[in-house]
């Protein structure tokens, strides 16, 4: 049984926040992308591939890459910003290069993923569900489907906060196994229980150990990152397995991104560094999809 892979520029290091070890290029990233027969990715953070829409879709076709959509991380909860006209600019590239998923992060409004995360009011939590209802809105009328991502350091990380958003939204989520369940949400369950809410996934199996130390602050998220938070997917202590099949199981029409936190400290020789890991990734996911259609 055929499933849609794709990748994501993270899995290669390429990430938004300032100092996050060295960068590859995007030549480089989707070549690798390409050579493990991965069709699509996400578009990365700005800068990685071209600014202006049109030059930006030509440079994913010229690498015979789709663009499905991308992490978009934005401040919802303030009422006096207006996240509107920054979605209506960034809709521009999903246009221009077919894109399909805008996939939405409430921003703290702090640089990074370590700062301390505010308590949010009841009423600042009514403006960021309302602001998810505009922005969902408006990425209909462009043809993209707005979902929403759980993500460490960010408003919407616990167990709690996602109840929060299951209950005061129509939304749908982006299923990140790890992020999820480093925040204290149970990702298999989570597929079980409300798949018709999943419109995407990202998949990271976890070194549990690492992850607690995140949850108990004696890590911060990047420090954990570069000691090995993540494993090729089938070698950590997330049931990926389980959560693909379930997903299989509810007829999700989804990508599977391959979207695992990564640092890089300096351009890998060929053949090594994340390409190696991504490719077991997705032997795995291939593996898995035979079995259920099995």
């Amino acid at each position: 049984m055929q499933v849609k892979i794709a990748g994501a520029p993270i899995s290669w290091g390429v990430c938004e926040v300032p100092g996050w070890g060295y960068q590859m290029s995007p030549e480089r990233v989707l070549a690798e992308m390409s050579s493990l027969g991965l069709t699509a990715t996400e578009f990365g953070p700005d800068g990685f591939l071209p600014t202006d829409p049109l030059q930006k879709a030509e440079f994913l076709s010229h690498h015979k890459i789709r663009a499905i959509g991308g992490f978009y991380p934005i401040l919802l909860h303030d009422p006096t910003n207006d996240p509107i006209p920054a979605v209506t600019a960034e809709l521009d590239s999903y246009e221009a290069a077919g894109a399909e998923v805008l996939v939405l992060a409430a921003s703290t409004g702090v640089d990074g993923y370590d700062a301390t995360k505010p308590v949010l009011t009841p009423s600042q939590w009514a403006t960021l569900f309302e602001n998810l209802s505009k922005v969902s809105d408006l990425a209909k009328q462009r043809g993209v489907k707005a979902v929403v991502h759980p993500h460490v350091g960010t408003l919407i990380e616990t167990r709690e906060d996602i109840e929060q958003v299951l209950a005061g939204t129509t939304i749908g989520f982006c299923l990140d196994t790890g992020h999820m369940l480093i925040g204290g949400t149970d990702p298999v369950q989570f597929s079980k229980d409300h798949s018709d809410r999943i419109q995407h996934s990202h998949l990271k199996d976890v070194n549990l150990q690492v992850a607690e130390k995140v949850r108990s602050g004696q890590l911060s998220y990047y420090e954990a990152v570069k000691q090995g938070l993540y494993t090729p997917l089938g070698q950590g202590d997330v049931d990926v397995r389980s959560i693909i099949k379930n997903l299989m199981a509810a007829n999700y029409q989804g990508w599977f991104t391959l979207e695992q936190d990564n640092v890089v400290d300096s351009d890998p020789d060929a053949g090594s560094g994340p390409v190696s890991d991504a490719s077991q990734s997705v032997q795995f996911i291939n593996k898995v999809a035979s079995e259920f259609a099995n």
